[in-house]
């Protein structure tokens, strides 16, 4: 391992993503000598960007959104969550290899597991949306065991290449089934970007669901989304999405860095903060 060890987040745009202070504070807990930024590259750059990786002293990185398909056809191995979801969100070097892993369904399982002990116990799950997101989630709750996934779209078909796609029961629905879908579900959750700030709001009534049942978001920003304050007032547990981006922050920096690191309060709050201090600019 490099001696000053260097690593990125990179996506178009990238300003606003956080990952620089998760990887920040873990470094400085740690007392490390290595570094992590935000490097922005637009889509015709990011091969080129990708190929000099060693040239520029970076042990590896993450990818967000538009690059986690290309980086995925530009790895030389792949982990199976990467496999399975298509897409790439860790990068790092074995051998001068380049590999590339998916940490998002980790993440998913490491936030529920932290917040809501039990979680999955019942086999049953409502999963909002049909996207990229959604085919970690759906990939997550397979390995969990879950045999009863129910996916709704707003274009059905994409919701059934996904239920094709992971061979699982449950089957592909518009947003009109929803409140039969709800019932019997013992996790619902949200993979769609309805509820986050400066989109529309995904407003569900959830009168049909199950008292007991857990209900999360992948948004954070709202922390408690129209979704999860829903939940609240029918009295139903609520997991918020933050904790998925830390958690899924986990895995890439035991590999660069060669320490695990923990998902704390402290991190949390440090989180929170700025998310506090954007919103009063």
């Amino acid at each position: 391992m490099a001696d000053h060890p260097s690593a990125f987040v990179t996506g178009f745009p990238i300003r606003h993503s956080r990952s620089p202070l998760i990887h920040g504070y873990w470094l400085r807990q740690f007392g490390l000598d290595g570094s992590y930024r935000a490097v922005e590259v637009a889509p015709d750059a990011f091969a080129a960007f990708i190929h000099t990786l060693n040239d520029n002293g970076f042990v590896g990185g993450n990818v967000t959104i538009p690059h986690k398909e290309v980086a995925f056809s530009l790895c030389g191995k792949r982990d199976s969550a990467a496999e399975e979801i298509g897409a790439v969100n860790t990068l790092w070097f074995e051998n001068d290899i380049l590999h590339g892993g998916n940490t998002d369904a980790y993440g998913f399982l490491a936030n529920l597991d932290s917040l809501s002990p039990g979680w999955s116990e019942r086999k049953s799950a409502l999963v909002l949306g049909a996207g990229g997101a959604s085919r970690a989630v759906i990939f997550a709750l397979k390995q969990r065991g879950f045999t009863d996934i129910r996916i709704v779209n707003r274009t059905v078909e994409r919701a059934q290449e996904l239920a094709d796609r992971f061979g699982i029961s449950g089957g592909a629905h518009g947003w009109d089934a929803v409140p039969e879908l709800l019932k019997g579900a013992s996790l619902i959750v949200n993979t769609t970007s309805l509820g986050m700030s400066g989109k529309d709001e995904l407003v569900i009534d959830l009168t049909e669901a199950d008292s007991d049942a857990l209900v999360t978001d992948i948004v954070y920003v709202p922390l408690e989304t129209p979704l999860l304050r829903a939940a609240r007032f029918r009295g139903l547990e609520t997991a918020d999405g933050l904790g998925m981006l830390l958690h899924q922050a986990v895995p890439g920096f035991e590999h660069w860095f060669g320490k695990r690191p923990d998902v704390t309060a402290e991190l949390r709050n440090l989180i929170l903060a700025d998310m506090a201090a954007g919103k009063a600019k």
